[in-house]
């Protein structure tokens, strides 16, 4: 019985050993078989068909619009020693910072609408992560020093100038590109060490975090994870910002004694708040809701808005709502050669 109990075991440690040796022999094989991606494939527009063509002239119309409107708004305040002040210091960081977040996914969605297939090489897709990542963190941050300066301005008035230097209004605006470079680097190479495999097929049309990170060949709950703290940490924290800065110019404004004192201070802010209600919308609601409320049609709504429509709409915001912006441009028209001829 003894021996039978040594010949069975050694058996049971045969069989231990062939199997190790066929899962250690099938491991390669299946590394070998694994495809790795090189290119991806956006597909997001491919179903419209003939309508792909009427899209391209809209989407055309409005990046031209949006890059003219910006540059517009830059030059005012550069020419118009009147607008030298924090306010519209942060307004050119914001319109320089809205043309090139545009840039960085219109162009390529115009080349993407007219020609088939719509690939893109993975080192591109990352290159263009990069910059709209670091552009989207940028624009948080910034849009939170633009509420302090508010609220400097309505709450310490008496102290403005000394509170916001220009010193202290190029620290903060240094501080916003460097939060958003350093943590959308440190991000985004940490999303292309993935391994990217399968057909390459993104329900997108540019390369937005969520729809890459689906095409990873391994388990990306962890990195999933993590990105939502780093969303939540990162986005949340200049919102929390904007929002203390709020309220405390709410209070200051419903104290001021007079109805005009209170038109004029709200007037002030009324074209940030807007600004700011629609960037974060949209970016609370694509970067915060949970995995499973993530579908292709959503996704690319709201990445169409604060892509296309948001920094469409902010030139119309800070010009048409802004009684010193419309000055400055028709004091700059009426000395036009045509104006003066007239």
């Amino acid at each position: 019985m003894h021996r039978g109990l040594k010949r069975g075991g050694k058996r049971y440690q045969e069989k231990e050993i062939y199997i190790c040796k066929q899962m250690l022999s099938s491991e390669p094989m299946m590394r070998e078989n694994q495809t790795l991606c090189t290119t991806f494939i956006f597909v997001a527009f491919s179903s419209l068909g003939e309508l792909q063509p009427v899209l391209f002239v809209v989407f055309l119309a409005i990046y031209t619009f949006t890059v003219l409107g910006n540059l517009v708004i830059i030059f005012l305040i550069w020419v118009s020693p009147s607008l030298h002040t924090p306010m519209y210091f942060f307004l050119t960081n914001l319109s320089f910072l809205e043309m090139c977040y545009i840039t960085s996914v219109v162009p390529q969605l115009l080349v993407h609408l007219l020609v088939e297939p719509k690939t893109m090489s993975v080192s591109r897709c990352a290159a263009q992560m990069y910059i709209f990542t670091i552009l989207g963190l940028t624009e948080c941050c910034l849009l939170a020093a633009m509420a302090y300066d508010r609220f400097v301005a309505i709450c310490y008035p008496l102290r403005y100038t000394l509170l916001m230097g220009p010193r202290v209004c190029l620290q903060l605006a240094v501080a916003s590109w460097t939060i958003g470079m350093v943590v959308e680097i440190a991000q985004t190479t940490w999303i292309f060490t993935l391994p990217f495999c399968g057909t390459g097929k993104i329900q997108h049309f540019f390369c937005d975090i969520m729809p890459v990170v689906k095409l990873a060949c391994v388990n990306t709950s962890h990195y999933e994870i993590v990105m939502f703290f780093l969303s939540v940490l990162f986005i949340m924290s200049p919102c929390l910002l904007i929002l203390c800065s709020y309220a405390r110019i709410l209070i200051a404004i419903l104290r001021m004694p007079s109805a005009s004192g209170r038109y004029k201070a709200f007037s002030t802010c009324s074209s940030h708040l807007l600004v700011v209600s629609l960037f974060y919308g949209t970016a609370l609601f694509t970067y915060l809701q949970p995995k499973a409320a993530h579908t292709p049609d959503t996704d690319k709504a709201t990445a169409l808005m604060y892509t296309v429509v948001t920094p469409a709409l902010n030139p119309v915001i800070y010009t048409l709502r802004n009684k010193e912006v419309k000055g400055a441009f028709w004091r700059i028209a009426r000395r036009h050669p045509l104006n003066q001829a007239a």
